[in-house]
């Protein structure tokens, strides 16, 4: 059964900001070759991080979401490990989307009546 899930990948394109568009359509269509039925992708600016933990002080963030089955976090966390343009990745699982019509309405409460 596929779970939905939220992938949050900072690039890393220091010197490159020109090819972002294009790093980040490479990094789709990766997602894609594993079987990912993606929900939407929204790419954010490039943003400076609050600590610097390592060789780069910023970078480009980039969120994905989208269905896949749960065995496939791992392997994409290890594709992406290897990735040089991958910097960062985080993935947490989402609720299911319901859908406006398909939301229950709560019982009305009766009210006691004492006499």
């Amino acid at each position: 059964m596929k779970n939905r899930y939220e992938a949050l990948l900072v690039v890393n394109a220091q010197g490159k900001e020109e090819s972002v568009h294009d790093i980040v359509d490479r990094l789709e269509s990766e997602f894609k070759k594993e079987g990912v039925e993606i929900e939407q992708v929204q790419k954010m600016d490039k943003r400076q991080f609050s600590y610097v933990a390592g060789p780069l002080d910023a970078g480009f963030y980039v969120n994905f979401v989208f269905h896949a089955e749960p065995d496939l976090i791992n392997k994409l966390k290890s594709k992406f490990k290897l990735d040089p343009e991958v910097y960062r990745q985080h993935y947490q699982r989402l609720r299911e989307k319901v859908e406006k019509n398909e939301r229950r309405e709560k019982p009305a409460k009766k009210l006691a009546r004492s006499k």
